[in-house]
């Protein structure tokens, strides 16, 4: 054999052994980077048209006898282009063609997850109607992470509507409620905070007041403080949320005078009830024998009018 036959057929042997199937702990890595470089190479018609939107052209691409769920290398499907597009048109089509709408890419991303990604809250409507699933793994991306750290809240309504685990935690993220302080998105925190999430659930030992008081955002750490948040719950470093505020800033010297101020009877009063009710009973206050405004006082409307 000649030394350019024996080098080339090195090379081959090299490429047989390199491959996804022989190192599977590796193949996500690799396929991130073709991902990066060409996952677009391999796109199909269908993909095209319900990326870009265009209805008759998916229309006639099924009826030519397109799989509906054809995918890419990383397995991105037609339905997660139209839901990323915020194409609800396309969307539909492609479910009642047969969609799968808890497909997931290599990564986990399901349709319903860049629904939240975009904020279209068409399409998150359209994919829990035909059985969509808000909660996956907790090592996996999750549409309520992602519309409350996007500050979708519209995307956030129709999930909690849904009757979705408003307390989810996740990990490297935390609570909902933790990344939508993160992000400083004040209407998601208060659809949160309705909905019954705990204001004292956020990363690890890290409450939504750490993350909101490090941010500087003044009305979450008001609202929160509102909600019961306490004032003198310390993290890994052994920190309070005063002590992570920057100093002389008006989040500091916020938090200095509520610790040096009692909380009134009243706000005393609406969170035990709270407390006693439970979240999962809530939805129960209406229908306690009592005045419209002290309903409204324990369902926090006075602090929900102002969206």
């Amino acid at each position: 054999m000649s030394v350019n036959a024996a080098t080339q057929d090195s090379h081959k042997r090299k490429r047989s052994l390199d491959t996804p199937e022989k190192y599977p702990a590796k193949r996500r890595a690799n396929w991130g980077i073709l991902t990066n470089q060409g996952s677009w190479a391999d796109r199909s018609p269908l993909h095209e048209a319900a990326s870009q939107g265009r209805l008759l052209a998916l229309k006639t691409l099924l009826s030519q006898g397109y799989n509906v769920n054809t995918l890419t290398i990383d397995h991105v499907t037609p339905l997660h282009e139209a839901c990323l597009g915020d194409h609800v048109g396309c969307a539909r089509i492609l479910l009642e063609a047969g969609a799968n709408v808890n497909s997931t890419t290599i990564d986990g991303v399901t349709p319903l997850f860049n629904a939240c990604s975009r904020g279209s809250a068409s399409c998150v409507e359209l994919l829990l109607e035909y059985g969509a699933k808000a909660h996956w793994e907790s090592c996996l991306p999750s549409p309520t992470h992602e519309a409350s750290s996007k500050g979708h809240s519209e995307c956030l309504d129709i999930l909690i509507s849904w009757d979705i685990d408003v307390d989810q935690d996740i990990p490297h993220l935390g609570t909902p409620l933790y990344v939508a302080c993160k992000g400083q998105h004040i209407t998601c925190v208060k659809k949160l905070l309705y909905a019954g999430a705990n204001v004292q659930r956020g990363r690890h030992l890290d409450t939504p007041l750490h993350a909101a008081a490090q941010q500087s955002s003044i009305d979450i750490v008001s609202l929160l403080l509102d909600f019961g948040a306490d004032i003198n719950a310390k993290n890994v470093d052994f920190k309070r949320p005063v002590d992570v505020a920057a100093a002389k800033s008006l989040v500091e010297r916020h938090l200095v005078s509520y610790e040096a101020t009692p909380c009134s009877l009243c706000q005393l009063c609406r969170l035990c009830i709270r407390d006693c009710l439970g979240r999962s009973n809530f939805h129960l206050i209406p229908q306690l024998q009592l005045p419209t405004v002290l309903k409204d006082f324990l369902q926090y409307r006075e602090c929900i009018r102002n969206f």
